[in-house]
């Protein structure tokens, strides 16, 4: 969707808009949606979900204009506002605590995998059949899902009690209520939040804009940017592969410090980047080290946000991030249009890098050898230096 996208308006700003379907889908209905996961069966939320994407997925091939299609992405990203939460909030419910760090290490395997293969096998449906076909197959997926998901445990049968309540105006201003006194309550786990948050932002508007930046700036052809994006899932793969190995022997905290250090070194040399091979020794770098981070931060949220609450405070927390990613990508889109796009990236790759590596530090404070530094982040994020993190 990127490159076609590009090559219809050559607009970096067009690009941008594409990637503004997911938030605004999310900012419309996440300030709602958890009020009615955490009341309803999560299992029925996940199948019904799958279904509808499913149909309007097979709708695509039918569409002849493009704001039809900015429509089907839209009413997607909706869907995903009610998928992602209810999934988080099922399967903290299904796996056993003890289980979830290894159980998060295989679940980024096969993510990473299926980023590697999933394009792989629709470049050869593309070959041998067509376009249609390809996305048919796409959408019969979803339906797919659906149908595993039925065969898995009902996970709310011992919490019906809870689950007859209707939802109104002054419901979901007591469940905003109620995940503000949450974070009131947990500000270690807010703050360690909101910095996982910040770097999806930055980095989600350099991915807004990565096609743009590798077709016009480094130059590269439409095949280099495919192989490229292949490197990096080769990265993921392999990272992940080391993370499912370790993850028994490494805590959550070593998790998180190194994974985010080190994804933001992989950030930064995409930013200076000049040619294929330096972008694609950042990439393998991000790719391989983000699966690090992202097991740690998925099991750290499942294991200290209760299962009862979490449909809410995903879905407010998603709120306020949909609304920063917004602001993010039209940031970096417009000013693509404004000043050089090297300097846009290369600015939101030293923001990034610069965010991950004091994040990590301050999960490791007694190695600072500088007072500076105790001085500025002791005092920006005390949390870190009294909140242990398992």
């Amino acid at each position: 969707m990127n490159v076609f996208v590009f090559n219809l308006t050559g607009s970096p700003a067009a690009v941008a808009g594409l990637w503004i379907m997911g938030p605004l889908g999310s900012l419309i209905t996440s300030f709602w949606s958890g009020s009615f996961i955490d009341r309803m069966n999560k299992r029925t939320i996940l199948i019904f979900v799958d279904v509808l994407r499913g149909v309007f997925v097979c709708l695509i091939p039918f569409v002849e204009v493009v704001w039809l299609i900015y429509v089907i992405l839209l009413i997607l990203s909706i869907c995903k506002a009610f998928f992602h939460p209810a999934s988080l909030t099922y399967l903290t419910m299904l796996i056993p605590e003890k289980d979830r760090k290894r159980y998060n290490s295989f679940r980024s395997l096969i993510m990473s995998s299926a980023f590697l293969i999933g394009p792989a096998i629709a470049g050869i449906l593309l070959i041998s059949t067509s376009t249609s076909i390809a996305i048919w197959i796409n959408g019969a997926s979803f339906l797919l899902s659906a149908l595993i998901l039925s065969l898995l445990p009902n996970v709310d049968l011992d919490h019906q009690h809870e689950e007859k309540q209707s939802i109104h105006f002054q419901v979901l201003k007591k469940d905003w209520q109620a995940v503000i006194q949450f974070s009131k309550q947990h500000v270690a786990i807010l703050s360690i939040y909101m910095l996982n948050v910040f770097f999806m932002l930055v980095s989600l508007g350099m991915d807004a804009q990565e096609v743009v930046f590798t077709r016009d700036v480094i130059y590269l052809s439409e095949t280099e940017y495919g192989l490229l994006i292949s490197i990096t899932g080769v990265g993921s793969i392999v990272g992940a592969s080391v993370v499912s190995a370790i993850a028994n022997k490494v805590s959550i905290k070593q998790l998180m410090g190194v994974g985010y250090f080190l994804s933001g070194l992989g950030y930064f040399i995409y930013g200076i980047s000049f040619s294929f091979w330096s972008i694609a020794i950042g990439f393998v770098i991000l790719g391989f080290f983000t699966t690090f981070y992202s097991t740690g931060f998925l099991t750290f949220y499942q294991n200290n946000v209760p299962s009862q609450m979490m449909g809410r405070i995903s879905s407010v927390f998603g709120t306020l991030q949909s609304v920063m990613q917004i602001i993010s990508v039209l940031l970096i889109g417009f000013t693509g249009e404004l000043i050089p796009l090297r300097t846009s990236i290369i600015v939101a790759s030293v923001l990034a890098a610069f965010h991950q590596f004091t994040t990590s530090l301050s999960y490791y404070p007694k190695v600072i050898p500088t007072l500076l530094y105790r001085v500025t982040l002791s005092k920006t994020f005390p949390v870190f230096f009294r909140y242990s993190i398992n």
